[in-house]
């Protein structure tokens, strides 16, 4: 998955973020924003684009804190963005659940093609419900965040070594899954 980069501006971007210039927030917003909501999209927020508001909101009040190249920047993100997630999830179980509005509020939009998209996100959820914790989090940061291992290790507080494993068991279920729904023609 491409993500974008600043390539050598980064360390220019981030002086200018750290000395309040508007502009270098907006340049950083673009490198991590993207991928960061369709992680807690995946992940099943049910907000994902205020919690990644929420996230790079934090990470850019501790902008001074941050060291390093855009990668590990990327990586520190999503690690404040998963504690995040994890918080949303600890206040979900403390209050009681509000369900979504029904589709006869929805004003406007195409029921059909609302009704493909809504398969479809259900069965992406679906499928990655039947993933343990651990390892639907390496594998959606891998493959929606573009993180490498040692980033995914970084944020889930993880060594490489088990990230690799979580990585692995994570594919070889959701291979076995499809497999298994696989239509013989």
């Amino acid at each position: 998955m491409a993500t974008a980069t600043l390539g050598d501006e980064f360390d220019i971007v981030l002086g200018a973020a750290r000395a309040g210039e508007s502009w270098a927030f907006e340049r950083l917003f673009h490198l991590v924003a993207q991928p960061l909501v369709g992680y807690f999209r995946a992940q099943g927020s049910p907000d994902p684009d205020g919690l990644a508001n929420e996230t790079l909101l934090r990470a850019f009040r501790g902008i001074a804190r941050f060291e390093g190249p855009a990668v590990a920047f990327r990586a520190w993100v999503f690690s404040i963005g998963h504690c995040r997630l994890v918080d949303e999830r600890r206040a979900a179980a403390r209050r009681p659940l509000c369900g979504p509005l029904s589709a006869a509020t929805d004003v406007i939009g195409d029921a059909e093609a609302d009704a493909f998209d809504r398969l479809g996100d259900d069965w992406v959820h679906a499928t990655l419900d039947t993933l343990a914790p651990d390892q639907r989090d390496v594998l959606l940061l891998r493959v929606v965040a573009d993180l490498d291992i040692a980033q995914v290790a970084a944020a889930l507080g993880k060594t490489p070594g088990a990230v690799k494993a979580l990585q692995h068991r994570g594919l070889a279920a959701l291979r076995r899954k499809l497999s298994a729904e696989a239509v013989s023609i």
